[in-house]
């Protein structure tokens, strides 16, 4: 019997891996906080990975395969520190962030990264992915997996910015939504799901490499209008100048008080990245449509008109849209 250890394992993507792997009948062990359970038929370890001894009670097995998502460096680097030696593969989940440039489409995975997280320098998401990974291939050499995704999407996204739009337009109706300048700007999200698969599927090979796993590039207006198709909305779109949004406090990508997926023009590498060696490693990409609609489901079912980590409220979208005239 396969034997997979996920650190981490409870999350959204985590526990798709774990789920995964039970699917092919491998043996599941999970080491998280213990806030959330582990998928049925996974063992859960409780272990806080920032103390001492985090990873004593793993650390005397054997395992074919080592899974980590972890964004802190110091974490990952004390992982591979303890279990390197104990494992067959492991596979480390990146991000596209780690590229130095957003200038440069189609850019593929020899494309240079920022530098790894310094001593002392105040922590950032792509240096700290930076950071970790250069520790998994110090202590892993060619027994690693390095997957850098891109937006990630589908039902469960904790970070609300994909489902924003689709959720939005359900949410409004026949009445007014607000959009942002869509020249020039595009989108690309790989499925939750697509995505827990290809890291199975890598891990059992086993794989070993870099790999980009990002969607297809679409533009930002296209997601917007299948967003709208699949929503049902018969309302307007309204759109807003790029400096009166940001002078009206409305941010970029994500967060409170933004517009979800909409990025300043000039950053093509932010969504047009090159995933021709997922393809050929078989990867799948299913169509936009279909994670948008099973997005909308998970929304409807969480309610449209809940509070939301990123994006507008209905309250202070209609405040903008009334400043607008």
């Amino acid at each position: 019997m396969t034997d997979v250890l996920i650190l981490g394992g409870t999350g959204w993507l985590g526990a798709r891996i774990a789920e995964r792997w039970l699917d092919r009948g491998a043996r599941v062990t999970c080491l998280a906080r213990g806030t959330s359970p582990a998928p049925e038929g996974a063992r859960l370890i409780a272990g806080d990975r920032a103390a001492d001894g985090a990873y004593d009670a793993v650390a005397p097995m054997e395992w074919d395969e080592i899974v980590d998502v972890s964004s802190d460096a110091a974490h990952v680097a004390s992982a591979v520190g303890a279990l390197a030696t104990q494992t067959r593969h492991w596979t480390f989940v990146s991000s596209i962030s780690v590229y130095a440039d957003a200038d440069a489409a189609g850019a593929d995975e020899s494309a240079p990264v920022v530098a790894p997280l310094e001593p002392g320098r105040e922590s950032d998401y792509p240096h700290e992915k930076a950071a970790a990974e250069e520790a998994v291939r110090a202590a892993l050499g060619h027994r690693a997996a390095i997957v850098r995704p891109g937006l990630i999407a589908g039902p469960g996204d904790g970070s609300d910015r994909f489902g924003y739009w689709v959720a939005r337009f359900a949410l409004a109706g026949r009445e007014s939504v607000l959009v942002p300048p869509t020249d020039g700007r595009g989108v690309s999200v790989i499925d939750v799901d697509d995505l827990a698969d290809f890291i199975t599927a890598i891990g059992e090979a086993p794989w070993t490499g870099v790999v980009n796993a990002v969607g297809d590039p679409h533009p930002l207006a296209d997601v917007l209008a299948q967003a709208r198709e699949v929503a049902g909305h018969t309302g307007p779109m309204v759109d807003a100048a790029e400096e009166w949004l940001l002078d009206h406090g409305v941010s970029y990508w994500s967060g409170p008080r933004s517009l979800p997926l909409w990025l300043p023009r000039g950053m093509p590498g932010m969504w047009s990245r090159s995933h021709a060696a997922y393809t050929i490693l078989g990867g799948r990409l299913r169509p936009l449509r279909a994670t948008l609609e099973r997005t909308l489901a998970a929304e409807r079912r969480s309610g449209l008109d809940r509070d939301r980590r990123s994006g507008l409220s209905r309250r202070e979208e209609l405040a903008l849209l009334a400043a607008l005239g």
